[in-house]
């Protein structure tokens, strides 16, 4: 499969790692600011859809 036909999370994913690695983020960073972005989009998700099993 190219990436031309990835789906949309795939693509933004290999967009984040090259402008991680372009930038020659330590990979500690890297994840440190992941978990913070992951809390947020987590709590946005549940702000979104409040009724969906597990957001309660």
């Amino acid at each position: 499969m190219s990436l031309k036909d990835a789906p949309l999370e795939v693509k933004l994913a290999v967009d984040l790692i090259m402008l991680l690695e372009d930038n020659d983020i330590a990979p500690d960073v890297v994840l440190a600011a992941l978990e913070i972005v992951r809390r947020d989009y987590e709590s946005k998700a549940h702000a979104a859809n409040p009724h969906v099993p597990g957001n309660e």
